[in-house]
């Protein structure tokens, strides 16, 4: 106890005691786990699986270049990117993850889409989220029994202008590829209202728009709150959009292991599905979310999936010969 005649002196060497015991404790605590995620891409089911006593650093992969970016995914243990972005990183950067304890639990379509990465790009990749392409049919129920089955609605006359197609190019021409028509490609761009990615929901909702096509997971949520929209999933398959874990850190992997496991509880795989993320293990309760037998607007029936595609990164030479042709596809 302090003497109540402790002088001014004494009291100030007690308080540096204290503060440097204060700073010599916190120097022991195990440094906090940082997983860096844009947070917009995830829906709130998996966002709320990552365990608490990490930090989520918020990044923004449109500004990548940007060197606040940059530098929270630099000191990140952890990234999530998605396939869109995976050539925006410098995978010298990161370090080998695909371990045997990891790789075991992937499923046979995330093995084989690793397949199509270099041997780098592969060993430094962790699949762990598969989000379908769904189309929203907004106060058109006939329209839904249409598209189930395939892309060809798309060039309805009754859809000219009001269509909002994706910003990428690869897959509005993947979609064209499927289309029964000459020219596919040139007549569905005839039919686009507007190419966006950020806010396609809301434009579908406060225009003159009929159809939109987007990933499930950022839209699921809509279904809810207005009932004039309708999911889509054609039997003929959509396009994927893969999520990937990259690490900085090959020494937590433990830590990230323990997290893996975690998802695949049978409740947590239920309300990811119900927000439309998919997960690529091959545990036989995952593995049931891919096997529903008929065309249902809650999510992609198993022949959908079997017909679904994904997007391999691109080298230069087919970077060039996919722009040569797109060039030319759409020249009057």
């Amino acid at each position: 106890m302090f003497s109540k005649f402790v002088n001014r002196r004494e009291f100030l060497d007690y308080g540096k005691l204290s503060l440097l015991f204060f700073l010599n404790s916190c120097s022991n605590l195990p440094n906090k786990v940082k997983i860096a995620l844009q947070s917009s891409f995830y829906p709130e089911s998996f966002k709320d699986t990552i365990p608490k006593d990490w930090k989520q650093e918020k990044i923004n992969f449109e500004n990548i270049r940007l060197q606040k970016n940059r530098n929270k995914i630099f000191n990140s243990d952890f990234t999530l990117i998605n396939d869109g972005w995976i050539t925006s990183i410098d995978f010298a950067e990161f370090e080998k993850i695909n371990e045997n304890a990891l790789i075991e639990n992937l499923d046979k379509r995330s093995i084989d889409f690793l397949g199509s990465f270099n041997q780098n790009q592969r060993n430094k990749l962790f699949p762990i989220g598969v989000v379908p392409y769904t189309i929203i049919i907004k106060n058109n129920k006939e329209l839904v029994n249409t598209a189930s089955t395939s892309w060809d609605f798309l060039l309805s006359k009754k859809l000219t202008g009001k269509i909002i197609f994706p910003q990428s190019p690869r897959i509005i021409l993947s979609i064209a590829q499927k289309i029964n028509s000459s020219n596919s490609l040139k007549k569905l761009n005839s039919q686009a209202m507007l190419f966006d990615d950020k806010n396609t929901l809301n434009w579908l909702i406060n225009s003159d728009a009929s159809v939109a096509i987007a990933p499930y997971s950022l839209c699921s949520k809509y279904l809810k709150i207005d009932p004039r929209l309708s999911l889509v999933f054609p039997s003929q398959g959509v396009p994927l959009m893969w999520h990937f874990l990259i690490s900085r850190s090959n020494l937590k992997n433990a830590i990230l292991i323990k997290w893996i496991k975690s998802l695949e509880n049978k409740s947590i795989v239920d309300k990811l599905v119900s927000q439309g993320w998919y997960l690529p293990f091959n545990s036989d309760y995952s593995q049931s979310k891919y096997k529903s037998e008929l065309v249902s607007i809650s999510g992609p029936s198993e022949k959908c999936w079997k017909n679904s595609w994904s997007f391999p990164v691109l080298s230069n030479e087919q970077k060039i010969n996919f722009k040569n042709f797109w060039d030319e596809s759409l020249t009057p």
